[in-house]
């Protein structure tokens, strides 16, 4: 089987940062035609995002709203790995600080790139055991996140009713599912196999705790 040839990186130019990423145009040369072109790449450090599970069987999940999207989502914890951090380090701060949970055991399921086309960086995916509520919930000036406990039961079916559209989130999902097959993990609900109809809540949930005054 023939390779994919590669390009050659010939510059790398800063456009813009934007604070959580920085923007860059790369120079390429083709290997097919020796011209140069320009692409556009977002650098990023790497991001974590973590499935919390309690005892009972429940997912920690969180609703925010994003900008993006310009709407409400349902999603698992997650951000940016910081500056001397290790994802497990990142992974752990962003559960507590979004969720106000905290978990006995973290394991690592994988990591992935969230776009090749655009972004150099990864996305690293653990699974959270035995999650406790610990405290308030922390979040910072830009962030409001309502918890919502989901039965691990009810994912397949809050994916295939819409409840649940960030594609790294049902990307974590499937990792845990993988996990499972490989019998590295205990019980997880399958993507593949229709679960009992859950109704899409109509409203926001109460949050498990109050979120700290600012």
């Amino acid at each position: 089987m023939s390779k994919a040839p590669h390009w050659q990186l010939i510059a790398t130019e800063r456009l813009r940062d934007c604070r959580i990423f920085e923007l860059q145009r790369l120079h390429a040369r083709s290997p097919r035609s020796a011209a140069l072109h320009d692409f556009t790449r977002i650098h990023s450090p790497d991001w974590v995002n973590v499935i919390p599970l309690t005892k009972q069987g429940q997912v920690v999940m969180v609703r925010q709203y994003r900008h993006g999207l310009q709407g409400l989502t349902l999603e698992i914890p997650g951000g940016i790995v910081d500056p001397g951090e290790e994802p497990a380090q990142a992974c752990a701060r962003e559960l507590r600080e979004e969720t106000g949970y905290r978990a006995t055991r973290l394991e690592k399921l994988g990591a992935l790139n969230p776009n090749p086309a655009l972004f150099d960086n990864h996305i690293h995916t653990f699974l959270a055991e035995d999650c406790e509520h610990a405290g308030a919930v922390q979040n910072s000036a830009t962030e409001e996140t309502l918890v919502e406990l989901v039965a691990m039961e009810e994912l397949p079916e809050r994916v295939r009713a819409g409840d649940i559209t960030h594609a790294l989130v049902i990307a974590a999902l499937h990792w845990w599912e993988l996990a499972h097959a490989r019998g590295a993990i205990a019980p997880r609900p399958s993507l593949s196999h229709p679960a009992h109809p859950v109704d899409r809540p109509e409203r926001l949930p109460e949050a498990i705790a109050p979120r700290p005054s600012r």
